[in-house]
This record gives structure tokens, C-alpha cells and sequence, in this order.
């Protein structure tokens, strides 16, 4: 059965999170596991995906019977395109899809970077995004339902150490953006989601455990700087999906800088070329390799 769309302004109405079923990848660990239990606990059937068979197995089963551990790898397009009609064979349906997964590389400049660690970061955090958009859009179009896609205050932020990263990000807020016009047509609505830090143990492994990631970390100023745990960047999606938002920012103190990063970053950009600190902190990164 089709749920009817209702239009205010040209937008669906509030989506209640009660007997929907969501599909997340990522959903093992960290911010994907966190949301998995805030849908479940809000009564939505949820489908984990994870390349982790065991982890998410487990993370199914500590949830309940209303989940399920489905095991892919988001950079294989039919193993996603399995996962999704796994999860809607087995709820009958597919209403919410979060495109979570992703991964950060250790700090590198582009010059000295292995080409495979920025293949790996691509095909995780930007093609695996599409992996498990495409296949489930058929179920979202017939659902009006409503897509996430994980992006982060990287994309909009100057940086170095990590490129692969800021670019898989930027790209997937432009994925989202065009996702977002062109379901808009079927009353299915799409959601970026930007987190700035978040405390995960991949941000433990790149900026904690790292001395050169700690000095990356330093250079952000408050409150740029805050950190949110798991728990917070889930509500952040959940409240999103709720609302049908069309984009999601936490900690809120990243907000500003999204509004005013076109007039801030070409100035920024020309600052930290300029700036002894920072090449010193390139140099240090190239002696690695």
C-alpha cells in the first residue's frame, strides 16, 4: 500500500519513524550503530549493513527481532544491490535509506599519498554512496520515502592531510543536492547530513593516536574544535528524517561556516599557504614517506 503525500509549501509532510523500515550501511559501529538504535527504539524495523558479517550479526540481534544483519561491502555494486532487496524481502518493503559508511585515511598530502589508500577512501565514501542509493530507488519513489547521505563539514572546510576525504565529501553533498531535485517530483525527499568531529574510534585512530592527526586537530578553533559523541550525530539524522530536512548540520557551531564559506574560504585558501605553521605541518607529512 502507498502512503498518500500530502504537499505544505512544496514539501511532504513529517515522517513518523514508527513501523518504517530503514536500511543503514555503516551500521556495525559508531555513528551507523547509534542511529540503528534510535529508529529501533522508536519502533522502525531496521536493516544493518556492514561489511563486518560478525559485528553486525551481533548488532541485529542485540536490537531485536525487528532487525536484521545484512553483510556487504558498499564499494560492491551487487552485493548492495542484494542487500537491499534482502531487506525489503524480508520486511516487505523499504521506506528510509542512510548511506553512512565511510572511512578516513591517515594523514597524507597528495604528492606522497599511496594512489590505493585514495582509491579506497573514493570507492567507500563517494561510489558507495551510490551503490546503495541506485539499487533502492525504486522502493523510495514507490514509498515517497527519503534518503540520507552522510556528508561531512569536510566538504566545505580547507584542509590538508587527508584529500581523499574532503573530496569524497564535498561530492556527496553535490550527489545529495541533485538526488534531492530530481525525486522531488515523486514526493521522496533527501537529507545531507554534516557532522564536524565526532567521537568515534576512527576519529581516535586519525587524530587521537596520531601525532601529526593531533596537530591537524589543534589548528581548528572553537568551537569548530567540539566534539559530539555517536549518539548525538544520530539524533541529529533521526530528528532530519522526521522533518524530511534537507540537510542536518552537528555541532550547530558549523552552521555559520557552511552559510559564509564562499566569501570565507578563498581567503582562508590564501592564508594557509602563507602560513609557517602549516607548511610546516606539510613538510612533516612528506618526511613520513
Amino acid at each position: 500500500m502507498k502512503f498518500p503525500v500530502f504537499r505544505i509549501h512544496g514539501r511532504a509532510p513529517r515522517m513518523e519513524l514508527a513501523d518504517r523500515v530503514v536500511l543503514i550501511t555503516g551500521a556495525a559501529q559508531g555513528i551507523g550503530l547509534a542511529l540503528a538504535r534510535a529508529l529501533y527504539y522508536q519502533c522502525a524495523a531496521i536493516a544493518l549493513v556492514d561489511v563486518d558479517e560478525r559485528a553486525v550479526r551481533q548488532a541485529a540481534a542485540d536490537l531485536g527481532p525487528r532487525a536484521v544483519g545484512l553483510t556487504a561491502d558498499v564499494r560492491d555494486r551487487r552485493a548492495m544491490a542484494a542487500a537491499v532487496d534482502a531487506a525489503a524481502q524480508q520486511f516487505g518493503r523499504l521506506d528510509i535509506v542512510v548511506a553512512n559508511a565511510g572511512v578516513t585515511p591517515s594523514p597524507s598530502t597528495v604528492r606522497m599519498m599511496d594512489s590505493d589508500e585514495f582509491d579506497r577512501v573514493i570507492g567507500i565514501n563517494l561510489t558507495g554512496v551510490y551503490n546503495t542509493v541506485k539499487p533502492a530507488l525504486p522502493h523510495i519513489v514507490e514509498r515517497h520515502g527519503h534518503i540520507v547521505v552522510v556528508s561531512s563539514s569536510a566538504a566545505f572546510a580547507p584542509a590538508v592531510g587527508g584529500s581523499p576525504y574532503m573530496a569524497s565529501k564535498a561530492a556527496v553533498e553535490q550527489l545529495g543536492r541533485v538526488l534531492r531535485v530530481e525525486l522531488a517530483a515523486h514526493g521522496a525527499s533527501v537529507q545531507i547530513a554534516y557532522f564536524g568531529i565526532v567521537d568515534t574510534a576512527l576519529t581516535h585512530n586519525v587524530l587521537d593516536a596520531d601525532d601529526i592527526g593531533r596537530r591537524l586537530d589543534e589548528m581548528l578553533p572553537w568551537p569548530l574544535n567540539r566534539r559530539i559523541t555517536a549518539d548525538q550525530a544520530a539524533r541529529s539524522i533521526a530528528d532530519g528524517i522526521r522533518n524530511r530536512s534537507a540537510h542536518t548540520i552537528a555541532p550547530a557551531g558549523w552552521q555559520v561556516y557552511s552559510w559564509l564559506r564562499g566569501a570565507v574560504n578563498p581567503l582562508l585558501d590564501h592564508l594557509l599557504t602563507k602560513d609557517a605553521d602549516v607548511r610546516e605541518l606539510v613538510g612533516d607529512l612528506e618526511k613520513r614517506r
